[in-house]
Order: structure tokens, then C-alpha cells, then sequence
């Protein structure tokens, strides 16, 4: 029985990624998020109440847990969860780094809530606490719970946004400062763990809760995890310690 750690799962894409592997019968799925329910409710309500919130069924086992990665006894916690080995971690959990003081109203609003005039020291604390940080420390957590003889694959949500060869716009300075050093981060995984599979996806611009319009040109998350499902099916050790976006076509640092 194939094992998938979801983090981030309570919207957007990680949501999309629960959704498609819920489908196939005997995955055992374990879908994390600091925006789940705390244990008050019982893990049964708590499963059929989500299954109800994204209209899906079930084929094969899925628990929630609710995980803060930037807590560190939650990522505890959640190393001690992944009672069984891991086949695939998606990692989805991030924030956007706006300066929260902007009212954000249409999309043309975004790019003023992160210029340089504007980000501050607890904005760009606060995105890597997040962003860079979290991640680490569940990567750190969940590497050595892999099936290594697999190879197993982690799959993490980058950005075009954190790629400096890319950056020809300027601006967001907490997003992509936070995002290229996850680059780096996922790289030296790649390095240190060869037996696993260490890749970085951009899902493209996509319509989530990091900020609060849709962008222009924004696609749904759902069309997003469709497309990236099938680069990672066909995932190999080649992709490993890479940048692509989500057709896996590469994306340069």
C-alpha cells in the first residue's frame, strides 16, 4: 500500500493533490494542516466532514491531522505519525508575503503590497518562518521515514517567482527571497539523500488562498495537480535536486 504525506491539504492544491489520490484504491493517505480541526473532534468526523467539504470519496485510508510546520512540537508530532514508511511527500504549505496592511481588492493591487518601499523586517521574518524554515524543519522530520528502496519522491511547491535567472520584474522581496533559499534548501536534500527523489515543481499561477483575488491568467488548482500528477507519475532519479514547472519542462535557478 503506496503512503502519501499531503502538507498544506486543507485548500487549494493541496486539496487537488488529496483529492486525486484518495482515488486510487489502497493509498494510504495522511493529509496534514494547521487550519484542520484540533483533536476535540473525533478522526472519523473529522474525515467525513472534509470528504463532504471536497465532494470526494475515498478508495483507499485517509487520516487528518492538524500540523503547524513552524511549530516544532507539531513536526514531532508528525514524524511520529508516519508510522510506516513513505512512498511521496507533496509539500504545499506557504504564504504569499504580502505586507498585510494593503487592502487588496483586484489583482493590480498585489505587486504594491510587496515592493520595496513597502515590505518590512517582521513581513520578510514571518515568510521564511514559513516558507523556508517550516520547510526545512519537515523535510528534516519526514527524509528519514522514507522508503528509500523506491525510490521514494518528495514533491515540493516552488515558484517561477523564486528563480533569480527569472526574475526580470523586480519586487516581492519576502516571496522570492523566501522561496529561492527553499530552492537551495531542496537542492542539498537532493545531494544528501541520492536514494530519494528531491524535485521542485512550480504549479504555475494559481487561483489559492495565498492571496486574496485572483490573479490575471490564474488557473485553477484542480488543472494544476492534473497536470503535475502526470510529470510526477513519470518521475525518475534524473528530476532529482531540479526545478521544473508543472508540465517538467525546467525552470533555471
Amino acid at each position: 500500500m503506496p503512503n502519501i504525506l499531503v502538507v498544506g491539504a486543507a485548500s487549494g492544491i493541496g486539496e487537488e493533490f488529496v483529492r486525486a489520490f484518495i482515488k486510487k484504491p489502497g493509498y494510504h493517505i495522511i493529509a496534514v494542516d494547521k487550519n484542520f480541526p484540533q483533536s476535540s473532534i473525533s478522526p472519523h468526523a473529522m474525515v467525513e466532514t472534509y470528504l463532504e467539504a471536497i465532494d470526494s470519496k475515498v478508495e483507499g485510508v485517509l487520516y487528518l491531522h492538524a500540523i503547524d510546520i513552524t511549530n516544532e512540537i507539531d513536526i514531532v508530532t508528525l514524524s511520529n505519525l508516519c508510522s510506516e514508511p513513505l512512498d511521496v511527500i507533496i509539500h504545499s504549505a506557504g504564504v504569499r508575503g504580502l505586507e498585510p496592511n494593503f487592502h487588496i481588492t483586484q489583482s493590480s493591487d498585489v505587486a504594491k503590497a510587496e515592493t520595496k518601499n513597502v515590505t518590512t523586517a517582521q513581513t520578510m521574518r514571518s515568510t521564511f518562518e514559513v516558507n523556508t524554515v517550516g520547510s526545512f524543519l519537515l523535510l528534516q522530520a519526514t527524509v528519514p521515514k522514507l522508503r528509500l528502496g523506491g525510490p521514494a519522491k518528495v514533491i515540493i511547491m516552488g515558484s517561477r517567482m523564486g528563480s533569480i535567472g527569472h526574475n526580470t520584474t523586480g519586487g516581492g522581496y519576502a516571496y522570492r527571497a523566501s522561496k529561492a533559499a527553499l530552492n537551495a534548501i531542496v537542492k542539498s536534500f537532493a545531494i544528501d539523500v541520492p536514494e530519494a527523489i528531491f524535485t521542485i515543481v512550480h504549479p504555475g499561477r494559481v487561483e489559492s488562498g495565498l492571496v486574496s483575488v485572483k490573479e490575471d491568467g490564474a488557473i485553477s488548482a484542480g488543472e494544476s495537480v492534473s497536470d503535475m500528477m502526470k510529470f510526477i507519475d513519470g518521475m525518475g532519479k534524473e528530476h532529482s535536486g531540479r526545478f521544473f514547472d508543472r508540465f517538467g519542462v525546467v525552470v533555471p535557478w
